[in-house]
């Protein structure tokens, strides 16, 4: 083992980039040779001054540009470059915008990573449907989406649909699912450089799409039950934000459900300060809760968001936007600027599944599934911390001494399951951590693979990480 040490004072951006770069810079400069192990993750962090999740990060990056392999109870290896084909390389910006996830996820994992609908048979009904559609419609899906049935709005006006409250059709917009939809009116209600708020643990995917639309992000205070009205005044007084993205039901990844009076008092706070709201509610038709919507309580400053990815089908990429009056053009263009459009096949799929009540009846379906997988995962994760939701389709599952978020992923991913640590949730840096990761159970395609990944997991946390290396 090498006695090399990085120097990380060099440079610029994160301090796992950096680390990466004087890793890359060492092999070529020959104090790194061919063949030579890389510190365990570890002993690295503790030399340096840094966490073990920064560690991973970088070993991470220097695995993807080729520069080492990682062989499972031996540690991570300098490659010969002479023998290695080169690989492409990722940039920067790359690899701020992708988040913790691999690239490209292999075909012999246990998929934790997810929160897809489950597969219960619905790939036929749809086969079904997009065979009724490509009769009737040769000509429109020849075509561009140049005019849109009235049936899609209806569909999306009674999937948008809980709680009591039902908005107006002529308010509702069709999209490509629910991350189109927040994307599409972050785009069409802010300019760049304005700012963003976002709950410390979020959906990354929209803060991301923020910043690459140039918006800046800002982050709110949250605790068990979700943002935290006083600091939600603050940003709003001090930063004058101009949108904030929320998720009051079933919060991915934490599974709060807010109750009334917050979501009360933050409506009140964003009509006061002129912040426009998206209620992402992509987990609240899930999850029979009859709290009120933050729109049903702030319509004219509430944009709903919903598809059928979690409970239908990921693969149609459904999903509606009821906007404040007079928003609905707005947001129908600037959607279609930002995608390209609405495949009329796909829009018209998505509408027959909830007009004929058949997505409403996948969907009760997914939740009995879910209801019964929560069922084994309290079961065979009995005796540890996590949050979790009866009809969700993941947890949040708290890590014990001395795990870490980062290493837990790693060493996870080592033994054949994935799963998603605690900085794929975080939309900006900060100084708080959570030791949690995130376990999605949607994907497995039998009960015996769930189980089977569980107790991997329980394994590793059961083991306290004694022996675990570092290596990727």
């Amino acid at each position: 083992m090498t006695n090399w040490l990085p120097d990380i004072s060099r440079g610029s951006g994160p301090v796992y980039l950096r680390l990466a770069d004087s890793i890359e810079s060492a092999i070529s400069s020959g104090a790194l040779p061919a063949g030579s192990k890389l510190p365990p993750q570890r002993n690295l962090a503790y030399d340096i001054g840094v966490t073990i999740g920064t560690i991973g990060r970088a070993y991470a990056l220097v695995h993807e540009r080729g520069l080492v392999a990682g062989e499972v109870g031996r540690g991570t290896y300098v490659l010969n470059r002479s023998e290695t084909p080169p690989s492409e390389q990722i940039d920067p910006l790359t690899i701020s915008l992708g988040g913790t996830r691999l690239q490209d996820a292999p075909a012999n994992v246990i998929r934790f990573d997810t929160t897809a609908a489950p597969d219960l048979g619905q790939g036929k009904i749809i086969a079904g449907i997009l065979s009724e559609i490509g009769e009737q419609h040769l000509a429109e899906i020849s075509s561009y989406s140049r005019s849109f049935p009235p049936n899609w709005f209806e569909a999306g006006r009674r999937w948008l649909a809980r709680s009591g409250w039902t908005p107006e059709v002529e308010n509702i917009v069709p999209t490509l699912g629910a991350h189109a939809a927040a994307v599409a009116v972050i785009a069409a209600v802010s300019a760049p450089g304005d700012k963003i708020v976002f709950e410390n643990l979020t959906y990354t995917q929209v803060s991301r799409s923020a910043r690459l639309l140039g918006r800046r992000t800002l982050t709110v205070d949250s605790d068990e039950v979700g943002v935290i009205p006083e600091d939600f005044e603050r940003v709003c007084q001090q930063q004058h934000p101009k949108v904030a993205f929320l998720m009051p039901t079933v919060h991915n990844p934490t599974v709060a459900i807010m109750p009334y009076e917050r979501r009360a008092a933050i409506a009140g706070i964003a009509r006061k300060h002129g912040v426009w709201l998206i209620e992402d509610d992509l987990y609240g038709g899930m999850a029979d809760d009859d709290t009120p919507l933050i729109a049903s309580l702030a319509p004219d400053r509430t944009f709903l968001v919903n598809g059928l990815s979690k409970s239908v089908a990921a693969g149609v990429r459904g999903g509606w936007v009821a906007c404040p009056p007079h928003f609905a053009q707005r947001i129908r263009v600037t959607h279609r600027m930002i995608t390209g459009g609405l495949p009329f096949i796909l829009a018209e799929t998505c509408a027959r599944l909830v007009e004929s009540g058949t997505a409403h009846e996948i969907r009760r379906q997914s939740v009995e599934e879910l209801s019964r997988r929560v069922r084994l995962v309290r079961e065979q994760l009995q005796g540890f911390d996590f949050a979790s939701h009866p009809h969700a389709p993941f947890l949040w599952l708290k890590l014990p001494e001395p795990w870490m978020s980062g290493t837990f992923k790693n060493a996870a991913f080592r033994d054949g399951v994935l799963v998603d640590d605690e900085d794929e949730f975080k939309a900006a840096r900060g100084e708080k951590s959570y030791h949690r990761v995130r376990v999605g159970f949607s994907s497995p395609k039998t009960s015996q693979e769930l189980i089977s990944g569980l107790m991997i997991l329980r394994r590793l946390l059961e083991n306290g990480g004694s022996a675990y290396d570092g290596e990727i």
